[in-house]
């Protein structure tokens, strides 16, 4: 496998460069403190969303690291029950103010619970932001197989991106599998299990490596082939997530950590692949 690193990309089907590693800002709505460690720590990947409220401080840790816009790359994304075609408009129009920004370079339905009609009508909205330059890439979060072929059925442009809780108790390999095969790239939120790390398999893996258990997950997420978004409020944890690239899993650890896969027992938070 190529030689990965806190620079890392991923091509995107639009032909935009995503960093591999991301930071995640959920449950955090006083984000700038962890994302100013994060930007000044190597993290060029900052994960928001409308129903986070924090783009605005998304927005002012950017601001505030120096950074050019073109050397940092933020998501966000709409909850599919706020409205139609013209709401999701207007919410990319509010998230590019929010954030003080002229584009956003990847916007994702948040979930697929708001049916069919719906969220046909927010993706069409979402190419007609594209078209217009305010986004640059668009894609799903939480969508099932079903979903997927619902907009291909539809006759419109393929998502980029599907973002997925995705970590060793609960792997959803049928929908990365058919991700994998239509080029639609898979982003892991949840990758720490919610810092469930008392695994006894994890921990001797960590040790094995002298690493941590959350330093093992990310890397398996990593050579996995996903993209990641640890997140974390302490500045130390922030900066030891990124210390994933000095070692190397074997087809052993990888095989063990896939093992340890429970389903929707397995430590799930949010799962709303299988709505109508």
């Amino acid at each position: 496998m190529p030689v990965l690193t806190l620079t890392s990309t991923v091509r995107l089907s639009t032909g935009y460069l995503m960093p591999r590693l991301g930071f995640g800002v959920y449950l955090n709505d006083d984000c700038a403190p962890a994302c100013e460690v994060a930007l000044k720590n190597g993290y060029r990947h900052i994960d928001s969303a409308q129903a986070y409220h924090n783009e605005e401080q998304v927005g002012r840790a950017f601001r505030e690291s120096g950074l050019k816009r073109e050397e940092i790359f933020i998501t966000t994304k709409c909850l599919s029950n706020t409205g139609g075609y013209q709401a999701a408009l207007d919410g990319v129009d509010a998230s590019l103010k929010r954030f003080g920004l002229d584009y956003i370079d990847l916007f994702l339905i948040h979930d697929p619970y708001a049916g069919p009609q719906r969220r046909i009508d927010i993706w069409k909205a979402l190419i007609e932001a594209k078209k217009a330059g305010k986004i640059r890439t668009i894609g799903v979060s939480n969508f099932g197989i079903r979903h997927l072929e619902e907009l291909e059925r539809a006759g419109l442009e393929k998502p980029s991106v599907n973002q997925l809780q995705v970590h060793p108790h609960f792997q959803q390999r049928e929908i990365v599998e058919y991700c994998e095969k239509n080029s639609i790239f898979v982003e892991a939120y949840c990758p720490l299990i919610r810092g469930k790390l008392d695994i006894p398999v994890l921990q001797s893996i960590a040790q094995k490596h002298n690493k941590e258990g959350a330093q093992v997950l990310i890397r398996w997420s990593l050579q996995k082939g996903f993209a990641p978004l640890p997140k974390s409020n302490t500045p130390s944890r922030i900066i030891s997530n990124t210390d994933v690239y000095d070692f190397e899993l074997d087809e052993e650890d990888i095989a063990a950590l896939d093992a340890l896969e429970k389903g929707k027992d397995g430590s799930v938070t949010w799962d709303p692949v299988d709505c109508p």
